[in-house]
């Protein structure tokens, strides 16, 4: 099956080799601020630990995501790699990963749909023995089109918030047919990957596509989970004033608790100077909050999916649409109100023009639990059933404690008293 008729990225490009040299010079930027994966590539390159393994990503493919590409093609695997978002590959890292003679991939900038699932068929035309995957596209294609490949497969690994979602939603089916672990939802990546990863360069970007401050705006969250609560906490610390809307009640107080004003989107519509949305969720903001909505609003998303701004009904709402700036649409309204989308509703942080993805460090360490994840699925496969599972905690200990290696940051540990007394039950007052 490894035939394909969807060419690799070396045969996409025109100046196949300036955009090598370019995307080399990114990659190695990030290397430098990845100590992590320094680490763990150290022990795949003396191990080689997926010696004979063909690996199948879809990821976001940029500078920092290549070093974890490299880092398992360095480990002995066959690495076939497309992107998970038609809109966050960087081409020229892409032809630079292209190079590596384990390592193919088709992942390129601007894709159309049909082009967009072909690389993905490209990637599983390899028969992947495992999968890494940024919103289950990957997992999706293999179980709806090439069920016969998923005896082959030992297991995978999901990256996203978005990505788990789904393959819960699956395994609750009892469709779900090889194991995969939830990558999104160990602590080294939730409480860092989520909240300062998208907190940080969600806004970053929105501030460099629009060139326009954060201070004094009405800031709307749409969803409080921990990538909301990274943009609220971020915003506020760039003096917006932030509302934040949420369906699960628990949210909504911890956000009212947090200082934040709460409120329904269709409240929100009407004050709001910038909605950022991260529900995972369609339909977040839909017509109805339109029609409320001030002139010169901004929108973006920041989920993985572009379904959560409804812009089918933007459009028809719209007797005008205009690029205002690179990366911004205007839909201007009978009125004469214009509603400002960026990145055409996509993941903002990785598909507006000048987006970078999260910062360097931030995805050192989910990048680390990836790595570590598919060692273990190989290692130790057998003690995974078909489903969803949890990081074990030893693995995400390890990379934390590389981290702070790294960081020259020490920390104390139990002493055998303490150790003794939190595993009992017979110590009272």
């Amino acid at each position: 099956m490894t035939d394909t008729a969807y060419p690799p990225i070396s045969e996409q490009l025109d100046d196949l080799e300036s955009a090598r040299e370019e995307g080399r010079r990114k990659m190695d930027w990030a290397a430098q601020h990845m100590p992590i994966l320094e680490s763990v590539r150290e022990e795949f390159v003396a191990d080689q630990p997926f010696e004979g393994e063909r690996i199948g990503m879809a990821m976001h493919v940029e500078a920092k995501t290549a070093m974890l590409v490299e880092t398992l093609a360095e480990g002995g695997a066959e690495v076939a790699v497309t992107g998970c978002n038609p809109l966050s590959t960087h081409d020229d890292v892409s032809a630079a990963l292209d190079t590596h003679e384990n390592i193919t991939s088709y992942a390129k900038r601007g894709v159309d749909d049909e082009e967009y699932y072909a690389a993905i068929e490209a990637v599983i035309a390899h028969e992947p023995t495992i999968t890494v995957d940024d919103g289950m596209d990957l997992v999706a294609a293999i179980h709806e089109d090439y069920p016969e490949l998923i005896d082959g497969i030992v297991g995978g690994a999901e990256e996203t918030t978005t990505g788990v979602h789904r393959l819960r939603a699956m395994d609750a089916d009892g469709a779900l047919e090889y194991p995969v672990f939830a990558v999104n939802d160990t602590p080294m990546k939730r409480l860092f990957d989520n909240v300062h990863g998208t907190g940080e360069s969600s806004l970053a970007s929105i501030a460099m596509t629009t060139n326009l401050s954060w201070a004094g705006k009405n800031v709307v969250v749409a969803g409080y989970g921990y990538c909301g609560k990274g943009v609220a906490k971020k915003a506020a610390g760039q003096n917006a004033n932030v509302i934040v809307t949420e369906v699960e009640p628990r949210r909504a107080l911890e956000a009212h608790m947090e200082g934040y004003e709460v409120m329904p989107m269709a409240e929100a519509a009407e004050v709001g100077d910038v909605f950022l949305t991260t529900t995972g969720n369609r339909d977040v903001i839909v017509e109805e909050h339109f029609e409320k909505m001030q002139d010169g609003v901004l929108l973006a998303n920041a989920g993985h999916f572009d379904i959560e701004i409804d812009l089918e009904a933007l459009d028809d709402l719209a007797v005008d649409r205009f690029e205002a700036r690179d990366g911004v649409e205007a839909y201007e309204l009978e009125d004469g109100r214009k509603l400002n989308v960026i990145a055409e509703g996509r993941l903002v942080n990785l598909a507006a023009p000048v987006s970078l993805g999260h910062p360097v460090e931030v995805m050192d360490q989910s990048f680390g639990i990836q790595a570590v994840c598919v060692r273990e699925m190989l290692e130790n496969g057998d003690a995974y059933d078909a489903g969803v599972h949890d990081v074990p905690d030893e693995l995400d200990k390890e990379i934390a404690e590389i981290k702070l290696e790294a960081e020259g940051v020490d920390h104390d540990s139990l002493t055998d008293t303490q150790r003794e007394y939190m595993d009992s039950w017979d110590h009272g007052t």
